[in-house]
């Protein structure tokens, strides 16, 4: 069991996309429950759909008339609108009731700990982004984060999937692997604080910095 959603980094350069973002789910239909929006305090309708896992819990346990802190993965199909798998739940207070048969399905698992058991110390709308910057516009305050993900279990390789955000990183740390902790302002993921982690390794096993014998290896996401 996890205290937190997010799991730490383990490796220093450990690609990841994942976030927290409080809302109502509403699906399509009855009939179409894994694809609908989630609708924020705001109003914003985000685009999402449900991972398979989370269908059970939702269905048992969840009312779902009022809001949630839902574990999303964030997808950006275009430059002004976000797209969210929901891959689980944040919310303490509601799974210690569950049945563990169901909280063991959910990526965001949780215990209850004291005070806000429901609250995180980042607050909502929350995301961590690790990958490989290919592209910055300082000027334009616009710049896109590549994320490569791991094998599926049947030997599928996902493509990687870039992620377009809102901020300022100078051109010279293009091609590094970043570290971006961000927060979602509507349909937008704004960054608010950077980490510059390595050159990325070249074909011929150098950076742009020259040769990193001996330098850890990227590692793809689990989403």
């Amino acid at each position: 069991m996890r205290d937190h959603p997010i799991s730490p980094v383990t490796e220093p350069l450990q690609y990841r996309a994942i976030g927290v973002v409080r809302g109502i789910y509403r699906p399509e239909s009855d009939d179409q429950l894994t694809r609908g929006v989630l609708i924020d305090s705001d109003g914003n309708e985000l685009e999402a759909v449900v991972l398979g896992r989370m269908l059970t819990l939702m269905r048992r346990h969840l009312d779902m008339s009022t809001p949630h802190l839902w574990v999303v993965y964030p997808r950006c199909r275009e430059s002004d609108q976000l797209h969210l798998q929901i891959a689980g739940i944040w919310e303490p207070s509601t799974l210690a009731t569950a049945e563990a048969s169901d909280t063991e399905s959910v990526d965001a698992e949780a215990s209850e700990t004291q005070g806000s058991p429901d609250q995180l110390p980042e607050g909502d709308d929350f995301f961590s982004i690790r990958g490989e910057l290919i592209f910055t516009k300082p000027e334009a305050n616009e710049l896109v984060v590549k994320v490569r993900q791991l094998p599926r279990a049947d030997g599928f390789r996902p493509l990687p999937f870039k992620v377009q955000l809102t901020g300022e990183l100078p051109l010279e740390h293009l091609r590094h692997f970043v570290s971006l902790d961000v927060r979602r302002q509507g349909q937008i993921l704004s960054v608010e604080s950077v980490e510059v982690i390595a050159p990325m390794p070249t074909r011929g096993g150098k950076g742009r910095e020259g040769s990193r014998k001996g330098g850890a290896r990227p590692r793809p996401a689990k989403t």
